[in-house]
């Protein structure tokens, strides 16, 4: 994982998540955890970008 990742994991959850995977489920899943909240978010980030 690059420190660019890392650094948009925690930053910006849904970015990370959609410059590796684009557009789709998962790119929802991550919108919708990071509007429940910040934390919900990020893990999901880094369990998705690992």
């Amino acid at each position: 994982m690059s420190l660019l990742t890392i650094i948009l994991n925690i930053l910006l959850p849904p970015l990370a998540v959609f410059l590796k995977h684009g557009l789709g489920m998962t790119f929802l899943i991550s919108v919708l955890l990071t509007l429940i909240g910040w934390l919900p978010g990020v893990i999901h980030a880094f369990i998705v970008n690992d």
